[in-house]
């Protein structure tokens, strides 16, 4: 009989490209795999995947009182599933998941996405972060089994906690390129990603009034409505989109007909500060120079592949980059270049091998 696996999010699973790539590899590799998530208001019907899905309704569905409500349902829905392992995803799972597999005698495994107690939306909240990390400190040093997406993130829990995590990186499955693509008559600039704050968002719609391009973002966030609205103050509804959640393989086709990419963080809380965005490998996939913060993670790819120009959180180095890319033929043709090579190693065919030899050796007798 296969080893069953439960993968916990509070995604409602549409979106969430992350897990869908995580949860296939695991079937592939043989063993029976479910992705639990919530059901909102707005969510699109699942569709099929090589995976179990499920998702958990809540009657609250933000706030702290969420995170009680799931965890609760959550841990109600994995004390009575047959499981052998229970793999929690960031810290707002783990609860649920680490102690009924306690109760249970169940195998778990950590998966921290980001280092969920220095996320922007917990620094300036000193009370609700406290508590997360109280939560974290209680867990985290009694773990046997976790993963993370890049060397920064688990340096610091080692640092912390001296517990080991593997590192497992979120970089997109290698696919052909349909090329030539039909890029648009006027080149725009792409955004992915959540629209929070920090998150270069705002200085690059500033930007876009000194720019003969466009800019579309895809994605949805706390502080979505202030950028459509600062959006119409400056006059801006002609050369910026806004997609909102664009569904992956639309996605896909939007990245790679855009010029260049944009990843620019405010350094604010470890979080940002030793991510490895997703959009970052999403670029380079789609073979588009893109402009990188320059972050300890960044900087360590960047030196190694040159995908891209490092570009301070501001106005000025926005414009001037973006307009680099745009008049320098020989210098976008380079970077391009320099994509097209870096994802031939930057994959998910190779991420998957360390990921399925993660979950074997928990496996073994």
């Amino acid at each position: 009989m296969a080893t069953r696996i439960i993968c916990t999010v509070t995604t409602d699973l549409t979106y969430d490209q992350r897990m869908q790539r995580i949860c296939s590899s695991l079937t592939k590799s043989g063993y029976e795999v479910t992705l639990v998530g919530r059901k909102l208001a707005h969510s699109q019907p699942l569709k099929q995947e090589s995976y179990r899905q499920k998702r958990l309704s809540c009657f609250i569905n933000k706030g702290k009182f969420f995170y009680l409500e799931y965890n609760f349902r959550l841990f109600l829905y994995l004390l009575f599933k047959k499981v052998n392992i229970i793999n929690s995803i960031d810290l707002d799972t783990i609860v649920a998941g680490f102690l009924s597999s306690k109760i249970r005698k169940k195998q778990f495994t950590y998966d921290a996405h980001e280092y969920f107690t220095e996320v922007i939306e917990l620094i300036d909240r000193p009370k609700t972060r406290r508590l997360w990390k109280r939560i974290e400190s209680k867990i985290i040093p009694k773990l046997k089994h976790g993963y993370t997406v890049n060397q920064s993130l688990a340096a610091l829990y080692l640092t912390e906690y001296n517990i080991p995590f593997q590192v497992i990186r979120n970089v997109p499955v290698l696919e052909k390129l349909d090329l030539p693509t039909d890029r648009s008559s006027v080149p725009y600039l792409i955004y992915i990603g959540a629209v929070n704050a920090g998150r270069g968002i705002e200085e690059t719609i500033q930007a876009m009034q000194q720019l003969d391009c466009k800019l579309m973002i895809c994605g949805d966030g706390d502080i979505y409505g202030e950028m459509v609205k600062l959006t119409a103050e400056l006059n801006l509804q002609n050369k910026i989109e806004f997609k909102g959640y664009v569904e992956p393989k639309e996605l896909k086709r939007l990245t790679r007909e855009a010029f260049a990419g944009v990843l620019l963080l405010e350094n604010k809380g470890k979080s940002y500060y030793y991510s490895l965005a997703n959009k970052f490998f999403d670029y380079a996939h789609a073979e588009i120079p893109q402009l990188v913060i320059e972050f300890p993670e960044y900087v360590n790819i960047m030196n190694k592949y040159k995908v891209g120009l490092f570009t301070e959180l501001n106005v000025n180095s926005i414009v001037s980059n973006t307009q680099l890319l745009l008049n320098d033929i020989e210098l976008y043709e380079r970077l391009k270049e320099n994509s097209r090579a870096a994802k031939k190693e930057l994959n998910w065919q190779n991420e998957e091998k360390i990921l399925a030899d993660f979950y074997a050796k928990i496996c073994k007798p």
